[in-house]
């Protein structure tokens, strides 16, 4: 094998696919990341039989072949690299690889012992590309991150005809997002799981590139399915989560409420942010909702105390509600507006954020519901 390739393409198509392998692998060719060349392209691949990741690049071919070599060292080498095309030529049990006047020799691993990546499933359709990304994003905010609890660290995807919903929990919060999608069956109704950081990590990359994302599902047994995603030259595939048993979470979001407040967005995650600072870990901050607008107090050890007042347009009975300080920001850093909606029920339900608009009227189509953490005054 014997190719050259641009700098930047290489250390793209590197990066892409060494960031799902995995850190303490069962076997050490797992570690590895495959380069095969045929055609006039170089395919890089990872697989460590959950997550697989592809891409493809155009090289300048001298010798078809393939080599794997270690997918960390490799990304970190090929981000160093000087701006100038790269030499990669495999020599013996040795990868040499060359930029400029830069020279690496990495040892290679058996390409023989090296499993056959997954085929990427059938496809059920395609999203924009950008907007798929963001939604994704507003939604693996609230996974779980307890693997004892597998259900919980996955994103379920919801696709019924054109409409697509995520829903994401870890028993404390919820988010929830609904979109439109093309789906490749317009009568589809499909649930799958899928482990939210693959998820989050694969729509993170296929947002820049833009145009759209293909989504594949295979249904098979519980668990045993697979999804796929791919845009442009790149493809990710993972096992899905069993999501047999997973809860009815829509029926969390209440039915009606008994307060409403309006907020500045950016001005309550600073105001939280300062409160929270004398806060423990544990200690949640209190929001104390009235006519007047809104203080938000934390107490921390040894009397340390912090309360800071703000405008909000507030609906309703006076309340004073407690939630965890990240998790509330969270909830607002993900709503994508420059104002939220927050409904109360009471002070011992759960609230819910909803991202609003220049006007206050709700923007539709993203929830957050947060649990309220009891305090006594």
């Amino acid at each position: 094998m014997k190719f050259r390739v641009e700098r930047d393409a290489l250390a793209d198509a590197v990066a892409w696919t060494a960031k799902s392998l995995p850190s303490r692998p069962s076997v050490p060719v797992l570690a590895g990341v495959m380069l095969r060349v045929t055609d006039g392209r170089l395919q890089v691949s990872g697989f460590d039989y959950e997550v697989s990741s592809q891409v493809s690049v155009e090289v300048q071919a001298d010798a078809d072949g393939a080599a794997l070599v270690s997918g960390r060292l490799l990304a970190e080498i090929t981000k160093a690299l000087p701006a100038k095309p790269v030499d990669i030529a495999a020599v013996g049990a040795h990868l040499e690889l060359v930029c400029g006047s830069a020279r690496f020799t990495l040892p290679t691993m058996p390409v023989e012992d090296y499993p056959t990546l997954p085929e990427m499933p059938t496809s059920a359709g395609t999203v924009d590309a950008a907007t798929f990304a963001a939604a994704v994003a507003q939604v693996a905010i609230a996974a779980g991150r307890d693997e004892t609890l597998p259900m919980m660290t996955g994103v379920r995807i919801e696709l019924n005809g054109s409409s697509m919903a995520m829903l994401a929990t870890d028993r404390y919060r919820l988010a929830m997002r609904e979109l439109e999608w093309n789906p490749d069956d317009s009568e589809i109704s499909l649930n799958a799981l899928v482990p939210a950081k693959t998820l989050n990590d694969t729509a993170k990359a296929l947002g820049p590139i833009g145009g759209a994302v293909t989504l594949a599902l295979a249904q098979g047994n519980a668990g045993e399915g697979m999804v796929g995603l791919a845009g442009g030259t790149r493809r990710t595939t993972s096992r899905l989560l069993d999501g047999a048993n997973y809860p009815p979470v829509r029926s969390l979001f209440p039915a009606s409420h008994n307060a409403e407040a309006r907020v500045a967005v950016a001005s309550l995650v600073e105001v939280v942010r300062r409160v929270a600072l004398v806060a423990e870990r544990t200690t949640p901050v209190l929001l104390s909702f009235s006519e007047d607008g809104l203080v938000v107090e934390a107490g921390g050890t040894e009397e340390a105390r912090a309360s800071e007042a703000m405008e909000a347009a507030f609906t309703g009975e006076a309340l004073t509600i407690g939630f965890n300080p990240q998790y509330l920001i969270d909830g607002l850093q993900n709503l994508g507006a420059p104002h939220a909606v927050l409904s109360f029920v009471d002070a011992f339900k759960p609230a819910v954020i909803s991202p609003a608009g220049e006007n206050g009227e709700i923007v539709p189509g993203y929830r957050y519901l947060i649990m309220p953490i009891r305090v006594t005054r």
